[in-house]
Order: structure tokens, then sequence, then C-alpha cells
């Protein structure tokens, strides 16, 4: 059983260190650290040959410029009997952070249009190794981005990613997919964004006062207000006032006949 890397880019010079062909950059890597034969013509592309921990692999970097490269993993597929589970496509990632990989099996082609070409050739259920290179800030601007090379700060990490994806492929072809992704992510951890750490919350507790030793605070007893008499309160109020008038005038009547009497 044979596994089939391909590497998406595009063909010439002047496209070699573009963001859009480190499909192109990985194979390159790959084929010098296992020594794999010298790249020939094929297939509609290149092609190099060779053993990655003894799984037999075949290389393939399509020469039909991205937009058509199903056509080349479709001759290179079909010569071979290579199944589509076995066939393994590398390119660049715009919905990823520089130095971010994911591995993806199926599924959309999230405008891509080298997988795009691939899907429309030999179907959708081939693995991708999604290599990150990060997006423009303006959508339209995406196009130029992917068409520019890499710049002298991102040389750092691409150097090492390379490596490490190539250090790795053995458990890439044994299919062990998840250890692959995190051998490579953990080469790559010191390029990773920092994640800033939320401030912690204040504490707004209000401190209860402290009484000084000794001293004894009595709490008061709650007082009505003289305005907030009760219904039942102030008609007794008012009887009251009335008897006080009614005994004042009876005592004043009877100082006045005792008075009269003198009088005589």
């Amino acid at each position: 059983m044979m596994k089939l890397l391909v590497g998406l880019g595009n063909p010439g010079k002047e496209y070699a260190r573009n963001r859009h062909n480190i499909g192109f950059m990985v194979l390159d890597e790959i084929a010098k650290a296992y020594n794999f034969t010298p790249w020939r013509s094929r297939f509609k592309g290149e092609t190099s040959e060779g053993l990655i921990d003894g799984q037999k692999c075949l290389l393939l970097k399509p020469l039909t410029f991205m937009n058509l490269s199903g056509e080349a993993v479709q001759a290179a597929s079909s010569f071979y009997k290579i199944d589509l589970e076995n066939i393994i496509v590398f390119h660049d990632e715009i919905d990823l952070p520089p130095a971010k990989f994911k591995i993806k099996a199926d599924g959309g082609n999230a405008g891509h249009n080298g997988l795009k070409s691939i899907s429309q050739h030999v179907g959708n259920a081939y693995v991708r190794v999604r290599m990150g290179v990060g997006r423009p800030v303006q959508k339209s601007q995406v196009a130029n981005y992917v068409l520019k090379d890499f710049s002298k700060d991102e040389a750092l990490w691409l150097e090492d990613a390379l490596r490490s994806n190539s250090r790795h492929a053995g458990l890439l072809v044994s299919d062990r997919h998840s250890d692959f992704i995190k051998n490579v992510s953990d080469d790559l951890s010191v390029y990773a964004p920092k994640k800033e750490k939320k401030p912690k919350a204040e504490n707004k507790t209000i401190p209860k006062p402290q009484t000084p030793e000794g001293v004894v605070i009595k709490k008061e007893k709650h007082r009505s207000r003289p305005d907030k008499a009760t219904a039942s309160e102030a008609p007794k109020a008012a009887k009251d006032d009335t008897t006080t008038n009614e005994k004042s005038a009876l005592s004043a009547a009877l100082e006045k006949w005792l008075n009269k009497g003198d009088d005589k």
C-alpha cells in the first residue's frame, strides 16, 4: 500500500517563496530528510519516491498551477490505485494563524482553489494538513497576500515548521494524525500567541466597622415618627382633646357661680 503526499503550490521561481507554496516547501524538506529519489516530471507534476519509517510514499507537486491541481492528483492516484484515505494534501490555510497546524479529513474546502480542484477530480474524503499562514485584514487582499513571499519575520517559524512536519511525518503516514499534530504543535509552541490573562475582579465588599475593644454599642429602639400615626391612634387623640375642653368649660362656669355668691 502506497501513500500519496501532495504539496500544493504554483510552479516557477517567482512563486517559490510565496505563502501559497508552503505545500511545495514541506515536500522538499521531506524528500531531503528521508533521502527520496530525485524529482522527475510525470502525472502533470513532479514526483519523488521513498520510505518514511518503512512506509512507501510518493511525493507529488502538481505543475498545473493551483486551480488545476486535481488533474495531477487524479493521474497519480489512478496509476498507483491509491484510495482517497491514503492521499494526504499539504496546503496553506489563511483561517489559521501562522505556525498553527491542524488535520482535517473530508469536509469543505474553505474557498481554497487547489482543494476545490482535487475534490472535483477524485472526491472529498482525503486528508488535509492545514498549514496556517494567517490572513490579511481586508478580505479583498487575500489573493495578493497568499501570492506574496513570507516576510523576514516569518522565516524563523517557517523553517522550524517545515522541519517539524518532516521530522514527524512517520506519525502522519501511519495514520496517527492526532499524535502528528500534537508533536508539531509542541515544537512550535514558542510561536503561539500568548493569551492575555484577565484581571481579577476587585473585591467590592465594604468591610464592617470595627468596634473599639471594651465599648458596647446599644441599639436604639425604633420610634415611630409623629407624622405617621396609625389610623386607630388619630381618632383617640381627637377624643382626648374634646374631653379636656369640656372639663375646662365646666370649671370656668363653677368658678363664676361661686364668685357670684360672694358678691351678695
